[in-house]
């Protein structure tokens, strides 16, 4: 495909949008659209008869081609979908799905790993559903990122999008979110289809939820998989969560952000096998159970003002008075994983108060709603004083989470645009201002 093909595809994409988002379009799927839920697909379940533990992580169980949907209209676009072996945050062996997406004028040299800040309770609103064709409010997010990857397709580079959060939908379980994303471009790179090999050289790309995937990746790309971290020019991101128990007290009754409060139980509660419903209270479990297999389309708005306390039973108003919480939330702090070795460009808005949240709690500070920019200064510092001084940090003091977005995304792709012609990357070190501390949670005991 030449250049004007591509801008042709473009085009597609902005047009399934947007006949998808109209009134006569959203009332119901196309035909053919397979509706999220209503078939199970059989291609996301390991059924080799091997035992999965046997595979190297990053080993492709299963393959297949399909065209590239959006909103369930199908694009011209071909995507290769692989279900490989990975980690979860316990450390066993899963099976998770990523999409490869070549580019029309790519030469398999250069890819961007996208990951989605899709933001599920439910593994049916993954970005490879909705690359697949499928329709649902959940899965919304993932169609609208088309509009995202078109322009890195037409710059030549090949995508990969992983499933970052698993098939279970491990929400906020940040090393899984690590583990899925670097195993996914180990199972690329093994699989020819894809175009993709040991040379290529990858840059990490993420917002809000795909922010989470991008840091870990980095931090534990030597360790777990330094092979390709030799791979990675640098990683881009924006509106990044940190210290998550300061996230917690941050939206605590905030208009609209205040839905990740009962996310954040189930999934810290799924990702590390812990029970934290018997700490609730009935408003609690009624909200919880409310939103087991939601999205973030689900949860944000929906209490409007509904604080912890609300949900927890009085005796554990404080949340670190569970010690199951407290041991889960420390091991999904940025503030204890290691420092990427690689370039980083981090964006963080700080005008939550336009989107509904006003807290300002001591320690803790301001944010752009939902993410807390001292905890990201201070990450970003940590980062410089451990020798990585490649770390360009920008605070966006007018702009909330949704609204740093779309200015955050091209000057994160204008940087990643430098990392691939190998300029040097700038750096903010000595510049950031000072944050908070990213230091572990400890248990409280409530009288």
């Amino acid at each position: 495909m030449n250049r004007r093909t591509t801008a042709l595809l473009s085009a597609a994409i902005v047009t399934a949008v947007g006949v998808a988002a109209a009134p006569s379009a959203s009332a119901a799927p196309r035909t053919g659209a397979r509706v999220a839920g209503a078939t199970p697909d059989p291609f996301y379940r390991y059924d080799g008869g091997k035992p999965l533990a046997s595979y190297r992580p990053g080993d492709v169980l299963k393959k297949r081609t399909l065209n590239y949907h959006v909103f369930g209209i199908p694009t011209p676009l071909k995507a290769v979908q692989l279900l490989y072996r990975t980690t979860d945050a316990q450390g066993r062996p899963s099976a998770n799905v990523t999409t490869v997406v070549r580019s029309p004028h790519g030469d398999g040299g250069k890819a961007v790993s996208y990951q989605s800040f899709y933001d599920s309770l439910s593994p049916e609103h993954g970005p490879s559903r909705a690359i697949a064709g499928d329709v649902s409010l959940g899965g919304a997010i993932a169609n609208a990122e088309s509009l995202i990857l078109a322009p890195l397709l037409a710059k030549g580079y090949d995508l990969l999008i992983p499933d970052t959060e698993g098939q279970n939908a491990d929400f906020a379980a940040g090393p899984e979110y690590g583990t899925n994303t670097l195993d996914s471009i180990r199972a690329a790179g093994r699989t020819p289809e894809t175009g993709l090999h040991a040379s290529t050289r990858i840059g990490l790309f993420g917002y809000s939820g795909g922010a989470i995937a991008t840091n870990w990746t980095s931090a534990l790309a030597p360790a777990y998989a330094p092979e390709v971290n030799r791979q990675l020019v640098g990683f881009a991101e924006g509106g990044l969560l940190v210290a998550p128990a300061h996230n917690l007290k941050y939206v605590d009754g905030a208009l609209a952000w205040n839905g990740v409060i009962p996310m954040a139980v189930i999934g810290v509660s799924r990702s590390y096998g812990i029970d934290l419903t018997p700490y609730l209270s009935a408003k609690g479990l009624a909200v919880v159970k409310e939103l087991e297999s939601g999205s973030i389309v689900d949860a944000l708005g929906r209490h409007p003002g509904m604080t912890w306390k609300d949900m927890a039973k009085p005796e554990y108003k404080d949340p670190n008075s569970i010690p199951s919480f407290v041991e889960a939330v420390n091991k999904i702090n940025l503030g204890r994983a290691a420092t990427p070795t690689i370039p980083g460009f981090i964006g963080q808005g700080n005008a939550g108060w336009l989107e509904g949240t006003f807290n300002t709690p001591p320690g803790i500070g301001t944010g752009d709603g939902v993410m807390i920019a001292g905890d990201v200064r201070a990450l970003a510092r940590q980062y410089c004083a451990n020798g990585n001084d490649s770390i360009k940090y920008e605070q966006y003091g007018l702009l909330s989470h949704v609204g740093a977005m779309p200015y955050w995304a091209p000057r994160a792709m204008a940087w990643l645009d430098d990392r691939f012609a190998d300029r040097p990357a700038p750096t903010s070190c000595g510049r950031i201002p000072v944050g908070n501390s990213l230091e572990p949670e400890k248990p409280t005991v409530t009288p």
